[in-house]
């Protein structure tokens, strides 16, 4: 976004988006915990306290083409998402794979295998320093820029639904989703 400070025009404009975890795309865990349990496991989490923000490939696609059309420049579009707790999204799998009859109840062991280096236990999407230019619209959060000397001009549509944000989004601090709900997500969204 700070491509917009180096332009001589109005156009084009420059802002962003934040994205949790795109389940079921290239480097989502659910193929992964997939083929563990269909081969009878072990189910290997690195963090039974790891969580995470998610959402569907339809979810990213949308924010990226809303946030075009309300964009003004210097923004950053961050969408509400529900949250997992990993170990509760590999239990939900586990159990809708039971169901199924793809696998015996009782044979596939979860096994903890240790965060690799570098991995939080926790996301975070819109930090201390950004709570005080961040506002709540609808379904998004907007963080506005930080450098207001370069975006004093513009003016930014926010709508009237606008609210101030006052605590950081981070998964380990919003609820997550319930067994049963995260069950139904998965199915919903064909997930699985």
């Amino acid at each position: 976004t700070a491509a917009n400070a180096s332009k001589r025009s109005k156009y084009p404009i420059f802002s962003s988006t934040r994205f949790g975890n795109v389940l079921g795309s290239n480097g989502s865990v659910i193929p992964i915990f997939k083929k563990q349990i269909l081969a009878g496991g072990p189910l290997t989490l690195t963090d039974a306290g790891m969580s995470r923000f998610v959402m569907t490939l339809e979810d990213a696609a949308r924010l990226v083409m809303e946030s075009v059309f309300i964009a003004r420049g210097g923004e950053v579009f961050v969408t509400k998402m529900p949250i997992v707790n990993i170990k509760d999204l590999a239990e939900a799998m586990l159990d809708i794979f039971v169901e199924r009859g793809d696998v015996a109840p009782g044979i596939v062991e979860t096994k903890i295998i240790g965060a690799k280096p570098g991995e939080k236990l926790y996301e975070e999407l819109i930090n201390e320093e950004e709570i005080r230019r961040t506002f709540e619209i609808e379904n998004y959060f907007c963080v506005l820029p930080a450098f207001k000397s370069v975006y004093n001009n513009i003016e930014y549509v926010l709508g009237e639904t606008k609210k101030t944000v006052d605590r950081i989004y981070r998964s380990d601090l919003e609820p997550s989703m319930s067994l049963q709900e995260l069950k139904e997500y998965l199915m919903d969204n064909n997930l699985i």
